[in-house]
């Protein structure tokens, strides 16, 4: 008797997990990852000949569908470059939602920066993402999980807003699918935040009496304080705001605003008890313009940081171009450094000739 290897057994037990799409034009190939909800494959539109990602989700369950196709529906919404796009969106014959979407690829945002060139190439990634979320923003869909981990950048510099299972429509307008489900057996609810948390001990939820005690959505580390209290009715566009200036901060400093603990609920306690460290503290050579403006977007209070993520773009634009910014305030020093920076090129033409000038002179008085 030929025994099988542990390498063949893992390789059949792999292929035993795949899930069946022979409803589907799909043909999975391998699997690319999972989380909470579903796990992602790589897949083959045999139709169109190209590969793609299909989410499926875990198990068979209509609260699970609800929030599948909610956030399929939620991203079918943001059309833009740098949101990944949705393609398809079924129910497979065991009842499990799946959609599928463009297969992205490239690396985390926290990979790349770690080789980054310059950092002026982080920021112009940066602007990008911060032009994906104001798109996302002036359609009323606010992410509430961003962070380097879920932004992918590209081999040619594109930059993709990943993962929106925990996005908020503004003023919502119902977006859980009834169509598609009852016909497949599935019993749809409706969701709201309460599905979407992590459930967690905080001390600040005892001392705030509209807080629903312990639900937190999102990731600590880069969560705004209204977050990381649980005050969901608080969330709108300042608190993505905030998160995009924790992601700044990350690109600044290499690390987030508020290590992350061994348990969330100290990472949430970092966060609620004020401000984190200032980059320059870690490294002295960021300038002071660019730092101001991660600060201001990280602000504690909501009225004190920009107004939209469109602000954030339009200031770290401004910095990459050599113009003030309007989170900072120079001084006369820095307003003349910065216009030499700006005007080099012509400063030392002029330099040159006037020396060049001064040399014929001498020299013709000779």
């Amino acid at each position: 008797m030929n025994w099988l290897s542990d390498k063949a057994v893992d390789r059949l037990r792999e292929e035993a997990d795949l899930p069946d799409l022979g409803g589907s034009k799909y043909m999975v190939l391998h699997k690319l990852g999972s989380g909470g909800m579903g796990a992602v494959y790589l897949a083959q539109d045999v139709d169109l000949g190209r590969k793609v990602a299909v989410k499926v989700m875990n198990i068979s369950d209509g609260s699970l569908a609800s929030r599948m196709m909610r956030e399929a529906r939620i991203v079918a919404l943001l059309e833009h470059p740098s949101i990944v796009p949705i393609h398809d969106v079924g129910v497979l014959e065991d009842g499990r939602v799946y959609y599928a979407m463009k297969l992205v690829q490239g690396k985390r945002l926290d990979e790349f920066a770690a080789g980054a060139d310059s950092p002026s190439d982080l920021l112009r990634i940066f602007q990008k993402v911060c032009e994906a979320v104001a798109f996302a923003h002036a359609r009323g869909v606010i992410h509430r999980d961003l962070k380097p981990e879920n932004i992918m950048v590209g081999p040619f510099g594109e930059v993709l807003v990943m993962d929106w299972g925990v996005a908020k429509v503004l003023g919502e307008r119902p977006l859980d699918s009834q169509d598609g489900l009852q016909s497949h057996g599935i019993e749809p609810r409706a969701i709201d935040d309460a599905d979407l948390v992590m459930t967690l001990p905080l001390a600040s939820s005892r001392e705030s009496g509209d807080t629903r005690s312990g639900m937190v959505i999102g990731t600590p580390a880069y969560m705004p304080p209204e977050q990381a209290m649980g005050k969901t009715e608080l969330l709108d566009q300042r608190s993505d705001v905030y998160a995009l200036g924790a992601v700044l901060y990350f690109l600044l400093a290499g690390r987030a605003p508020f290590f992350e603990s061994t348990t969330k609920t100290t990472t949430l306690e970092q966060t609620n008890r004020g401000r984190a460290a200032r980059p320059r503290q870690m490294n002295p050579r960021i300038p002071r313009a660019i730092e101001a403006v991660c600060l201001k977007a990280m602000s504690e209070r909501r009225e004190d940081r920009y107004a939209s993520a469109e602000e954030v773009a339009g200031d770290i634009v401004r910095f990459l171009d050599g113009q003030p910014v309007s989170a900072y305030r120079e001084n006369v020093f820095e307003k003349a450094g910065r216009w030499f920076g700006k005007n080099r090129f012509i400063v030392l033409l002029i330099l040159t000739y006037l020396i060049a000038r001064l040399v014929v002179f001498f020299w013709m008085g000779r």
